[in-house]
């Protein structure tokens, strides 16, 4: 058995890729432990799923704060009270700021619902439909200064069906999501994947540009 590897998660909604993560780590012989969940909203229904799970949580509000450094300097002074290996964000709806990313350099994971590099930032599911793209999918990357630009951990590959909406093909890639985030959690949380000077890799193999591809 390896050892425990303490992960805080950070959330603004209703944390369903948290309930992902919680559900992955009651299997028995996982070396995730997930420390804390914190959210910049004190309402997040996520902050819920954490304490019926009996996780620490806590709230900071970033409206409370004079401008997006001194607010990332607090959280991370709240993040590195728990001491974790690993940084998850699980639907934070905050642009980092550049010191926040190099201080968790390595350690800072993201999902985004979209086949990266392609539809970077929001209505992803949309943009998808409205470019006739036959595929669509989800995205597990390192998090660096540029916005969901970081190296690619791994893909889920979704069709796009000829009567799918924004919303049926959303629910088909928040399915995906809940399987590819444990999974890549899973492999940092083992020692099999890091961040390297050329991307991310995987058991000592550098990664391809697209991550480990998972088609459905």
């Amino acid at each position: 058995m390896s050892q425990t590897c303490d992960v805080v998660v950070l959330l603004s909604g209703t944390g369903s890729n948290l309930q992902a993560l919680i559900d992955s780590t009651r299997t028995g012989d996982s070396p995730v432990r997930i420390a804390a969940v914190i959210s910049n909203r004190s309402d997040a229904y996520g902050l819920q799923r954490a304490r019926d799970a009996g996780i620490d949580t806590r709230s900071l509000d970033h409206k409370a704060f004079e401008g997006r450094e001194a607010f990332d300097s607090a959280l991370i002074e709240l993040i590195d009270a728990f001491h974790p290996k690993l940084v998850v964000l699980a639907g934070f709806m905050r642009i980092l700021s550049a010191d926040f990313v190099r201080h968790y350099e390595g350690r800072l994971l993201n999902i985004h619902p979209s086949l990266l590099p392609k539809y970077k930032g929001m209505h992803t599911h949309q943009r998808a439909l409205e470019a006739s793209d036959s595929e669509h999918g989800c995205s597990v990357h390192f998090v660096t200064e540029e916005l969901d630009g970081g190296p690619l951990v791994v893909q889920a590959v979704v069709p796009v069906e000829s009567d799918d909406s924004a919303q049926t093909l959303a629910q088909r890639v928040h399915t995906q999501e809940h399987k590819i985030y444990p999974l890549a959690v899973r492999w940092f949380a083992e020692g099999r994947l890091i961040l390297g000077e050329q991307g991310a890799l995987l058991d000592g193999q550098l990664l391809a540009a697209s991550g480990h591809l998972i088609r459905t």
